[in-house]
């Protein structure tokens, strides 16, 4: 391989070493198109997963900006020569896409592609995705430069590798799936369990309240007492079970639209104003979308019930390959020196907890009559 170094089989172990250290089917997907990029020395690389319906269910790219990504439009339809690849299930290996009879054009925005390498994805006789590179970096003297033969076997080697990746990621998620379902099945059991036992509880000493009453205001008094406290638990038993489900809709949706959709019912639903902003945030791993979204719903729930805040304002951004949050409000505030007497009271403590479960930091800056702000940040996957 003239073009290529001599340390070329290393570089195919480190390719395949990457795919294999990620389980979610999104980082899967992410490796191997920069391996395949950075292996054959291409300017652009990409990878789609087909859907059922024309289109593509996933679609990740390498070489492109976020802002080019952004400008060229939705996902790429199952037409052209990405079609024929998934149908035909065969290489594609042109001088010049361009100039193919079944290539159809593409956005404003897209970058210009000539020199083209595509293979399918095969788990056994299915094509599970198209996986294609363009625009070879190398010396281009007349006649053409572009892919190889060579580029075409080592990338087939690659996209066999992918092939088994891609397959252990999707069961490991399948695997979790049912995990999660099974776990949610047991918290429903014991949910109904202990609330139902507290509620029990609560209608015999509402009752015998309602006796005391009149004879005997103490102890009806007591009785009382006994009955807020006993609601305050069923209310707790409620709050602990269901808070370690994690919501179909962010599984479904992503975290920033799971957000903004929490946060416009919170909105209409109190009478402080919520806000929700949004910058450049990319997907991360589950356990972190999930621990950003249970601390966005603790600290919203803090400054909306106990803060007397007028405006709450939450906000995601990008920061390096991770993410971070805010959570700031203009309520009462507390002293932070009696931060650990108040932790338990506002959650702090699992917030903490949450935070640093998935290698994240969280900051809480708050001052009596001066709001509060929470922050927590967590790595890139």
């Amino acid at each position: 391989m003239s073009h290529r170094p001599s340390s070329g089989l290393a570089a195919v172990s480190t390719a395949l070493l990457a795919m294999s250290r990620h389980l979610e089917v999104r980082d899967v997907l992410k490796t191997i198109v920069a391996s395949a990029r950075e292996l054959l020395d291409a300017e652009y690389a990409a990878l789609g997963v087909p859907d059922d319906h024309g289109g593509f269910a996933q679609f990740v790219v390498d070489g492109v900006s976020d802002e080019q990504w952004r400008a060229i439009g939705p996902l790429p339809r199952q037409h052209g020569i990405l079609a024929s690849m998934l149908r035909d299930a065969r290489p594609e290996r042109l001088a010049d896409v361009r100039e193919d009879p079944r290539f159809e054009g593409w956005p404003s925005a897209h970058p210009d592609m000539s020199d083209f390498l595509g293979l399918p994805i095969k788990d056994g006789d299915e094509t599970i995705g198209a996986l294609f590179l363009a625009n070879k970096r190398c010396p281009r003297p007349a006649g053409g430069c572009g892919f190889t033969e060579e580029d075409e076997e080592l990338l087939s080697v690659l996209a066999q590798h992918a092939a088994i990746a891609l397959t252990n990621a999707r069961l490991y998620e399948r695997s979790r799936e049912l995990t999660i379902a099974e776990e949610r099945s047991r918290l429903a059991h014991e949910l109904h369990d202990a609330v139902s036992q507290k509620l029990f509880s609560l209608r015999l000493t509402a009752q015998a309240a309602a006796r005391l009453v009149d004879r005997d205001p103490v102890r009806a008094k007591g009785e009382l007492q006994q009955v807020a406290s006993l609601a305050a638990e069923a209310a707790d038993e409620l709050r602990a079970a269901v808070v370690e489900l994690r919501p179909a809709a962010l599984d479904e949706d992503g975290l920033v639209n799971t957000l903004r959709t929490q946060i416009q019912v919170l909105d209409r639903a109190h009478t402080a104003r919520v806000t929700f902003d949004s910058h450049g945030v990319r997907a991360l791993p589950a356990a972190q979308e999930e621990a950003l979204l249970r601390v966005a719903q603790e600290a919203l729930h803090n400054a909306l019930r106990h803060s007397g805040a007028q405006l709450v304002a939450v906000g995601l951004a990008r920061r390096g390959q991770g993410a971070v949050l805010s959570v700031t409000d203009d309520g009462k505030g507390f002293e932070p020196h009696a931060v650990r007497s108040a932790g338990r009271h506002l959650g702090l403590v699992s917030m903490r907890d949450r935070a640093s479960g998935v290698g994240g930091t969280l900051t809480v800056e708050s001052a009596p009559g001066k709001g509060t702000t929470v922050e927590m940040e967590v790595p890139g996957g």
